[in-house]
């Protein structure tokens, strides 16, 4: 096999998993304590309602990066539908 098959056998086996993986392990970690640093600092000047504000979007924000991450998001939204219409 040379030339056009060799790059097709390759294309098939092409995926995004290791760069899923990796974003997951690394990346994530450390937005999330680059976050809870800023939240700290701005907890130690005494704005104790901005901190509150904030840690409640940032809730928000791991809940949708958790569904995001997880892959679950189909039997999430099922789920949640479920308890609106019963």
């Amino acid at each position: 096999m040379t030339g056009p098959q060799v790059l097709v056998l390759h294309a098939q086996t092409l995926s995004t998993n290791g760069l899923q993986g990796w974003i997951t392990d690394n990346v994530v970690p450390l937005i999330l304590l680059g976050i809870a640093i800023i939240l700290l600092w701005i907890g130690g000047k005494g704005d104790n309602a901005g901190v509150a504000r904030r840690s409640v979007g940032l809730v928000v924000g791991l809940i949708a990066l958790g569904i995001a991450v997880s892959g679950n998001g189909p039997e999430i939204g099922n789920f949640l539908a479920g308890l609106l219409v019963g």
